[in-house]
């Protein structure tokens, strides 16, 4: 393996991202700043041989820190060793389930500094959208979130309340107003189980929560932002069927972007075995027909990001094996990347089409600027991948603070071999994570704090 170097001024390889295709190139970096691609250099200071990619340093919108407050859960230093280790620079945390939720400028204030020294890749916020504080996002908007979170169905965290049709739409007409971003949890409770015991087999679980609450809360997510010109994100589409009418809204011009995770991409409910809690999510991981309309969105351009909604959660939440009872969470920020490629060679699908919706499509819903590109100016967060390599999932060697995955003893293919975040080595798979050059991102300035 490739010798890594701690702070190169320069790496080459054959084969470079540039946005649109692999070339010959060097990146050359200055002050954790990329400052020129030039041609193919051997004498750089680190080149990737054998086939190696070089690769710009992927874009996560979607993870749970869980920090302050329910760090036992997971917390700023395992999570973003978590991203280095997979390939991820850029992480976006969302509201819950911290405790406080940031709802507030002060539970903001409380998050940033639970952060401190702690992050291996830089880090910005959501803030949430809650009946509570509707009619003064502006505050949490001008403290520096990146826009905000709501749910159209219960949580999970009581201190998360979730919106009602009406709620969403005043939501809608204040983050039009701000110009900001509202990223919506949509699922229609009115389709949904009532809380409690299900049993252990997958499909009692699937059937609680049915595509057709998915449906009808993105028809209505769709409708308010059409009335009121707010820009919005469906986060974590599992039901294929719904990409018709995110289809229909886009053509219209409605401000609407949708995202999927790597578990609706490449697991399936008929795999999932009998009271396996580390395969519950909401909304959940549907059969094999519905991942193929997921992959022909995936293609022809209707979803926008790939990102893997790290919900993490101690064992003991995920100790019983009624899927009524467990906690509904994946746990994917270090194996999302490499799952998607496994699937997408198995469907004879190149790499090259997916790494837009893990770079710069994510970057983007999250008014990121240029992150996820290999471009002077941007910083200088940079991946070695071997493309060629296979290796199994061992949950016990992951970097989460809790040591579950529903791809253990899975095969995937690809190595993240080493991230590089301004500049600087932040994890090689050698030896691990190595020095934390995280920093804080703030929307206010779009720039790292």
């Amino acid at each position: 393996m490739t010798a890594f170097s701690a702070s190169p001024a320069s790496v080459a390889a054959n084969r470079v991202w540039t946005g649109a295709a692999f070339e010959p190139a060097t990146v050359r970096i200055a002050d954790g700043v990329i400052a020129a691609i030039d041609v193919f250099d051997s004498r750089a200071d680190l080149v990737l041989d054998d086939g190696r990619m070089l690769l710009p340093g992927l874009v996560d919108s979607h993870v749970h820190l869980d920090e302050p407050g329910r760090t036992e859960w997971e917390g700023f230093a395992t999570g973003t060793a978590a991203a280095a280790a997979g390939g991820v620079t850029t992480v976006l945390d969302m509201p819950l389930n911290s405790v406080p939720v940031t709802t507030s400028v002060e539970a903001l204030a409380a998050k940033r500094a639970a952060a401190e020294r702690k992050l291996a890749v830089d880090v910005g916020y959501w803030g949430g959208a809650v009946p509570e504080n509707l009619g003064r996002l502006a505050a949490l908007d001008a403290a520096g979130v990146v826009g905000f979170k709501c749910f159209l169905s219960p949580s999970g965290i009581d201190e998360f309340g979730h919106l009602d049709a009406v709620q969403l739409e005043a939501a809608l007409g204040e983050i039009a107003r701000l110009g900001s971003i509202l990223i919506v949890h949509a699922e229609d409770p009115a389709h949904l189980h009532a809380d409690g015991p299900l049993g252990e087999q997958y499909a009692d679980f699937v059937a609680s929560r049915p595509p057709q609450s998915e449906l009808e809360a993105i028809v209505t997510v769709i409708e308010a932002s059409r009335r009121t010109r707010g820009r919005a994100h469906i986060v974590h589409v599992s039901d294929g069927g719904a990409l018709d009418a995110v289809r229909a809204a886009k053509a219209d011009g409605v401000p609407l972007t949708v995202e999927t995770c790597p578990h609706y991409l490449t697991l399936r409910a008929e795999d999932v075995p009998a009271g396996a809690a580390q395969f519950k999510c909401c909304p959940p991981i549907r059969d094999a027909a519905n991942q193929d309309l997921l992959w022909q969105g995936v293609l022809d351009g209707t979803i926008d990001a790939i990102v893997s909604d790290h919900s993490p959660s101690t064992p003991d939440l995920k100790s019983s094996s009624d899927f009524g009872l467990s906690w509904g969470g994946i746990s994917g920020l270090q194996t999302g990347f490499r799952a998607v490629y496994t699937e997408a060679l198995r469907r004879g699908i190149a790499i090259e089409r997916l790494l837009p919706l893990f770079t710069t499509g994510p970057a983007r819903i999250g008014g990121l600027g240029g992150r996820g590109r290999l471009a002077a100016g941007e910083p200088a967060h940079l991946v070695a991948f071997d493309p060629d390599a296979a290796h199994p999932v061992d949950a016990a060697k992951l970097e989460y603070r809790n040591k579950m995955s529903p791809w253990h003893g899975q095969t995937l293919r690809g190595a993240v071999e080493a991230t590089y975040v301004h500049g600087g080595l932040a994890y090689s798979a050698t030896d691990g994570v190595a020095e934390r050059r995280g920093r804080e991102i703030l929307a206010e300035s779009a720039t790292e704090a």
